[in-house]
């Protein structure tokens, strides 16, 4: 009665709706790579690794959360700098290819954003690897 814990929960990451959007954004990450850039470019690499980064950043800081909020803030902001670092991947790579990038009203992320899927497995499902 009355005892402050000594250590605070931590954990609990895979309930975290960034937590989920980050390993998402992996799966199309890794599916885009295999698909689109050459398997011997260090820019695979690095969108992959960036990519993954964000997922593991996430998981970790959440760990730490018990003992240091101020190193699960820290690794909350690689996370983001990370993302960040896959964002500018995917727009040179459109540029590079003569693609348009899109402004966030654009109609056609308008149409995207209005199918309004029910879960993440839904979403998961496109990027499966089709079977040959």
């Amino acid at each position: 009665m009355g005892k402050e814990k000594l250590i605070l929960e931590q954990g609990g990451y895979r309930k975290l709706k960034s937590f989920q959007i980050s390993q998402l954004v992996y799966d199309i990450t890794v599916r885009f790579c295999d698909l689109y850039i050459d398997s011997k470019s260090r820019t695979k690499d690095q969108m992959v690794q960036a990519a993954r980064s964000g997922v593991q950043n996430i998981a970790e800081g959440s760990q730490c959360a018990g003992t240091s909020k101020k190193f699960e803030i820290k690794l909350t902001n690689v996370a983001r700098a990370s993302q960040e670092e896959l964002k500018l991947d995917y727009e040179d790579f459109l540029r590079q290819k003569g693609f348009r990038t899109l402004s966030y009203d654009d109609p056609i992320l308008e149409r995207f954003k209005n199918l309004k899927v029910n879960s993440l497995s839904e979403v998961q499902s496109w990027v499966k690897p089709r079977r040959i």
